[in-house]
């Protein structure tokens, strides 16, 4: 009896190619996001470390200068994300929808976390690149950041775990559910009527 099924996760052959948003059941924003998010995490654990050392440990300039390389990592990889992003807005959403309502959230909490992002690296790159650690606004600046990705990415996960949107099982659903109403976890909508319950 085989215990393990890698061939279908695995294989492109028979998916649909769409672009910039990867293949039918294969988009590639998701997995792109984890790296930015993942970076910025580990910044801010970074600077909060540099920050509680300072006086008492010969590593807070290492753990500083690591924030910064990581932020850049992320950052890097965020153009990619972005742009995925941007096309799955574009062409896989309807204006006036549920899901096209939670992409704008999604997308304008992580483009403010960006721009936050390209602040963060100024400073350390060429402001306080010389510091020994973290200076106070470069850490409120990274903790600000990890709580606008946290956001985000909850919004993200929101489009995925509970709308459906580009899951498709096995080619047997749409790419997902459409609503004009934000259907809430309960069952109830807001911005419309409240459905009506059977029995």
């Amino acid at each position: 009896m085989r215990r393990f099924s890698f061939r279908p996760g695995l294989t492109l052959r028979g998916r649909k190619f769409k672009g910039l948003r990867g293949f039918a059941g294969k988009p590639f924003h998701p997995p792109l996001t984890d790296v930015p998010i993942g970076a910025y995490t580990i910044v801010a654990g970074l600077d909060v470390l540099s920050k509680i050392l300072q006086n008492h440990h010969p590593l807070t300039t290492e753990l500083y200068k690591a924030g910064t390389f990581t932020m850049w990592g992320g950052a890097i990889v965020s153009v990619f994300t972005a742009l995925t992003g941007f096309w799955d807005w574009w062409r896989s959403s309807d204006a006036g929808t549920q899901a096209r309502r939670t992409i704008n959230a999604h997308a304008w909490t992580m483009i403010t976390a960006t721009v936050l992002v390209v602040v963060d690296l100024i400073y350390r790159t060429w402001v306080y690149d010389t510091n020994p650690h973290v200076p106070v606004r470069v850490l409120l600046l990274s903790l600000v950041i990890f709580g606008l990705i946290t956001v985000g990415g909850t919004l993200g996960g929101e489009l995925t775990y509970d709308y459906g949107f580009n899951v498709e099982t096995a080619g047997d659903s749409p790419v997902w559910a459409k609503s004009e109403l934000d259907v809430m976890p309960d069952g109830s909508t807001r911005g419309g009527p409240t459905p009506v319950q059977p029995g």
